[in-house]
């Protein structure tokens, strides 16, 4: 497409090239084409012809979202200002128009497509260069022939008229129903599955994995793979014997001429071994150097297949008016093994007489009449029955029920009398049919149900199927149909045209070592032989050859480390390891040797895979989530449990410790998953049966308060980040683990200053460094970031929007706020105190640890030592529950827990002991008990020097307001006058007056900038706390606007050492006295409050210095926001001289009981 357009110059000063680069940058987003003037001259009223080429068609942009091509494209995407609008979402949001046709394309991308696998983009780049061939197969060639295929097999040619025989035509029916009415359940909910949206090639692991997540999808992937091995073994196993007793016998390794009992079976089972061992490597060879010659090959083991069953219906048919001879020889009601004689009789009349026949020899010692014969031969007669009766007898009758045997039991015909002396041991047995294995119902329902299974062939291959939402529901279902109405019509007719003893004799051995059903067959019996052991070949084949890729896959998605190696494969894409695994498990199969011994084993293992197909339809249904939108319509979360139910009902049918073990296994892999697998996220049913129990707790949870009984520690613990995110208080998080013994909710929270739209990086950053923190810790919980104006504001939204409803955190774990009395602090021991009030109004308790970073690391552990709880007010029990819940943990777990509780002096000390011993008796608390003392004393002249520095302090970071360069010159002249007054030696102090007139206006009841108050504070605190500061105290006059404003500063002589608390020098006395009017205008409450922290700091001290941890009641902070500096002096008075210090402040109810 080529158009052109006439421009026509109107500004003399625009050359041609300016035109043409302009239009450029209008429809294709170019920068203006700024050439040389040399390309174009100046001609005034000339006109330019711009021509734009391109084909009709615009370039498409990737299908996908935040493609690579995106940006490059993004000037093709629209033609015109249509999309104007969404201009500046394009390179996130593409063009519909360009999405539809990759879209519409999906069902031919590969497993393992960008969108739901997660492929590197050289893949997928390399996916869409190859040409993809469109695939062709529909419903009959595609599903349904397969499964025909796969679910006729083995069991039908070698034990179907065993089963009929052993079950009765009723028994047999019943398990045909239950088994085919749960192939059928099952395959209506992998049909809902299947056509809900694109399923790449993977079958059944593909769909439970994606439908009920990675650690569902692994176990019952793995237990698929496990019963697709086994089937290779059992069909191998079925083959090998058709071989060596039906077609060619004398091929045996170990004979079994003249053997009896015991070794006879070993002897058949050593060579099922070698033999099954021979044609398991020629599979593997064959599968290894040509898997296309195995697919080619699938009809023609398919045809020999159908054939081998047309053969039996006609064989039905003919019965009706020409039976085939096949005589069974019965001495008394006993079948005899055809094959010693060939005459069925005792004697028989000829030209010279009564003449013996060889049935006669193996029951007597001699050939004569006269010899010496087995007592039962002797009482019984020789008869002859007809094998094939035909289909209108009236022998169905006596096939209606089952007869059940014991291994090495007689096989009898029924309704026959014999004489028969039970006293007499059994003689000649290997003369006779005998049962060779014990049979009851349950084993006959584990070796007949891997009849019906296969019908996962139609899923494992949808990649290959040019409509698979319409062909594998239809092809399944269809398949299922077909063989359950050969199953159920084969027990009908086995029973209505064959004799009861010869479907009892598993084997053929009286109708001269004939294949039963072969007996049936039309035109020959060796239709049925050597079809069924094409078929039970190509079975094999086709089970080594899906097996590995089935392992593969599931070593492709990453789910399971342990195995990743079997992930790799050859050149061509043959899985050359799964292979390799697959023959050495398929060899376990082979040395059991037993057809009946390892079909029970593989029925386990469908029976668990079908189990969870049903499980992940029905639990997608009930949860409604919106993205299950099946185009098969005709299911129900019913009928899927029904199947469920059946499937997991008969794997306790089949073997009870076979389906324990299954379930083991299965157990064992998803654990393993869950633990050690990769993380995968698949949209899966699980995760919203999670969000749905989640919701529903939640909800639960709003109904009320929890009881005392269940109150536990919801933490909310608020760290603070640097300026590159990362967490400045990394033992927070391990004292959060170590109080986790109590279960529970933990949120990790911190909080940033700034716009949230301007700070999303380092919003980012900073949930991922919480996040890498917590794994390090091992703390589970959610982390939140917080972001606001202030870091006040922030904090205070953290404390109230965390959590979800009833599930909220009840306590708050902050650090202390470290050197607070620092200038570049100021902020932080302010915000420290209102996150304390705010706790108090949320009636949350909280924690605050100081010296943080002496805390033990969840690697350490103290070998002894106390935890020392300081219990002085009631805070409704946290201080007896978080030194329990501490020593749960190893940190913790070899210190012993001390209580102590101060006595006032109207306090009997003694009962209170006993009291404390009592209730902590009752709490089931082990600890011991120690009442302190504490009677009222003078308050020191310390306290009333500590009391006046801190006052002095706090007036001082209040009420002076001076520029900064005023602020430093007054410091300095204070600072030189004070010098000056220690030359002097004056030993008293030196006072200075400051004269500041407070403007009386709207602001004067705000507080002081920041930092001129925290740069007075740092020129005049001292940072010995028993040195009386240097400090500049206010008058108690000027608390009006417009007075002034009197300010003393006193020092003490530098050269004057410092002096213990309560230490007095005829010095200090004379200081105590010269400062005594001082005294007189300090602050009551806040000289108690001084005296109390000092009395009770100089107890702890005394009693637990040596503790690991003490415990303490945290005092809340003033009502008015005026003392709050002196609120950290007290803390700071109360916790001086300890390690490791957790102050406890309670949340308004009680958290521990007594009652059970």
């Amino acid at each position: 497409m080529s158009l052109r357009f006439t421009v026509s110059k109107s500004d003399g000063d625009r050359r041609p090239s300016d035109i043409q680069g302009e239009v450029n940058q209008l429809f294709e987003g170019d920068e203006p084409n700024t050439s040389t003037a040399a390309e174009g001259e100046d001609a005034v009223g000339s006109e330019v012809v711009v021509e734009l080429k391109g084909d009709s068609n615009p370039k498409e942009s990737s299908p996908f979202i935040n493609s690579s091509d995106a940006a490059a494209e993004k000037s093709q995407q629209y033609d015109g200002k249509n999309m104007a609008l969404f201009e500046e979402e394009m390179d996130t949001s593409p063009m519909v128009s360009s999405l539809l046709s990759s879209l519409a394309n999906y069902s031919n991308l590969p497993q393992g497509s960008k969108e739901h696998e997660e492929a590197e983009n050289n893949e997928a780049e390399s996916s869409r260069k190859k040409p993809v061939k469109a695939p062709q197969l529909g419903t009959l060639m595609g599903v349904y022939l397969p499964c025909i295929q796969n679910i006729f097999g083995v069991i039908l040619f070698l034990r179907m008229t065993w089963l009929v025989g052993i079950g009765g035509v009723v028994g047999c029916f019943v398990i045909v129903f239950i088994c085919c009415s749960t192939t059928m359940l099952t395959a209506i909910s992998m049909s809902a599955i299947a056509t809900n949206g694109v399923v790449p090639a993977g079958g059944a692991y593909y769909m439970i994995s994606r439908s009920l997540g990675p650690e569902f999808g692994g176990a019952v992937g793995i237990c698929f793979y496990l019963g697709t091995t086994f089937a290779g073994a059992m069909y191998i196993l079925g083959a090998i014997e058709l071989l060596l007793i039906y077609i060619a016998p004398k091929a045996a390794i170990f004979p079994l001429e003249g053997l009896e009992g015991a070794e006879a079976e070993a002897a058949l089972l050593n060579n099922m071994r070698v033999y099954g061992t021979i044609l398991l490597f020629s599979m593997a060879t064959v599968v290894f150097v040509g898997v296309k010659y195995v697919n080619k090959l699938a009809l023609v083991f398919l045809a020999c297949v159908i054939l081998s069953i047309l053969a039996v219906y006609a064989g039905v048919i003919n019965t009706g008016w020409d039976p085939p001879e096949f005589p069974v020889c019965l001495l008394g009601n006993r079948t005899l093994v055809s094959k010693n004689f060939d005459v069925c009789a005792k004697t028989i009349e000829s030209a010279n007489g009564t003449v013996t026949t060889q049935l006669w020899r193996m029951f007597c010692d001699s050939p004569l009449l006269n010899a010496t014969c087995d007592k039962y031969f002797v009482a019984n007669n020789i008869s002859q029955v007809q094998g094939i009766p035909g289909v209108t007898s009236g022998v169905l009758a006596e096939n209606m029920f089952g007869t059940y045997y014991e291994k090495g039991d007689l096989i009898a015909r029924k309704n026959m009398e014999s004489a028969e002396d039970q006293d007499d041991p059994l003689t000649n047995s290997n003369r006779y049919v005998l049962a060779d294995i014990g049979s009851f119902f349950t084993l006959l329902v584990g070796i007949y149900f891997p009849s019906v299974t296969g019908i996962m062939a139609g899923s494992n291959r949808s990649g290959d199927l040019r409509d698979a939402q319409k062909s594998i529901p239809i092809g399944t279902i269809a398949a299922i149909t077909t063989t359950s109405f050969v199953y159920m019509t084969s027990v009908i007719l086995f029973g209505a045209c064959i004799e009861g003893v010869v479907l009892r004799d598993k084997f053929g051995e009286g109708v001269h070592g004939n294949l039963v059903i072969g007996t049936l067959a039309w035109p020959s019996p060796w239709v049925i032989v050597i079809g069924s052991f094409f078929s039970t070949c190509g079975a094999g084949l086709q089970s080594l050859t899906g097996a590995p890729r089935l392992m593969q896959a599931i070593a492709k998605d990453g789910i399971v480390p342990a195995l990743r190696i079997f992930g790799h494969a050859k050149a061509n894409g043959e899985p050359t390891w799964s292979l390799l695994l697959t023959v050495c498990i398929c060899e376990i199969g082979i040395l059991i040797a037993s057809l009946d011994a390892v079909a029970p084993i593989l029925s386990m293992f469908f029976l668990m895979c079908y189990m969870f197909v049903n499980l992940a339809c029905a639990l997608q249904t009930l949860l409604r989530t919106p993205n299950w939108r099946p185009r098969f319509k005709f299911y129900h979360w019913a009928l899927s449990f029904l199947g469920m139910s059946l499937c997991l009902t008969l794997m306790f049918i089949c073997s009870w410790y076979y389906a324990i073990i299954a379930m083991l296994i299965a157990g064992s892999i998803y654990k393993y998953i869950e633990f050690a697998g990769a993380e995968k996220e698949w949209g899966d049913g699980i995760r919203g049966l999670s969000l749905s129990a989640a919701r529903y707790a939640l909800m639960r949870l709003e109904e009320g308060q929890p009881h005392t009984k269940n109150w536990r520690p919801q933490l909310l613990t608020l760290v603070s980040t640097d300026s590159e995110q990362n967490i400045e208080q990394p033992r927070l998080l391990s004292l959060t683990n170590q109080l986790k013994a109590g279960k529970g909710l933990t949120i990790v929270g911190t909080a940033l200053v700034g716009s949230y739209l301007e700070n999303q990086e380092q919003t980012q950053r900073a949930e991922q460094a919480l996040r890498k923190l917590m794994e390090t810790e091992k703390v589970k919980g959610f982390c939140q970031v917080t972001v606001s104006s202030n870091l006040r504001d922030a904090t205070s939204h953290l404390l109230q929007a965390s959590g979800l409803g009833g599930l909220k955190h009840n306590a708050v774990l902050v650090s202390w706020p470290r050197n607070w009395r620092q200038g570049d602090e100021h902020q932080t021991w302010r915000n420290f105190v209102e996150l304390v009030r705010e706790t108090t109004a949320a009636s949350l308790a909280m924690l605050v640890p100081k010296n943080i970073a002496a805390f033990p690391s969840n690697g350490e552990r103290f070998t002894e030592g106390h935890i020392d709880v300081w219990w002085i007010v009631h805070d409704g029990g946290m201080l007896m529950l978080l030194p329990f819940l501490l020593k749960q943990h190893k940190v913790w777990r070899k210190c012993k827990i001390r209580i102590f509780t101060v006595a006032q002096l109207d306090d009997n000390s003694i009962q209170m002991k006993k009291d404390l011993t009592t209730f902590l008796y009752h709490l089931r608390i082990e600890a011991l008990v120690e009442v302190v003392e504490m009677h009222d004393s003078d308050i020191s002249a310390y306290t009333y020097e500590k009391t006046l520095v801190m006052e002095q302090r706090s007036q001082m970071l209040k009420q002076i307001n001076l520029s900064k360069t005023e602020r430093e010159r007054e410091i300095q002249s204070i600072t030189d006058s004070s010098r000056g007054s220690i030359r002097r030696k004056n030993p008293a102090a030196v006072t200075t007056q400051l004269s500041v007139t407070e403007e009386p206006s709207a602001d004067s009841k705000e507080e002081k900038p920041e930092e001129e108050v925290q740069l007075i504070h740092d020129n005049t605190t001292p940072t010995t706390p028993a040195t009386p500061a240097t400090s500049l105290t206010p008058t108690e006059g000027a608390k009006s606007p417009g007075e002034q404003v009197q300010r003393t500063w006193t020092e003490k002589c530098d050269s004057e050492p410092a002096k213990p608390p309560g230490a007095a020098t005829p010095e200090g006395i004379k200081d105590i006295f010269n400062m005594k009017p001082e005294w007189e205008n300090l602050n009551q409450s806040n000289v108690r409050r001084m005296h109390t922290a000092l009395r009770l700091n100089e107890v702890i001290i005394k009693k637990s210095s040596e503790a690991k941890l003490v415990l303490l009641n945290m005092p809340g902070p003033p009502k008015n926001r005026t003392g709050d500096e002196n609120y950290m002096e007290f803390l700071e008075v109360l916790t001086d001289g300890l390690n490791r210090v957790l102050l406890v402040r309670g949340g308004g109810r009680e958290v521990i009981t007594i009652y059970s």
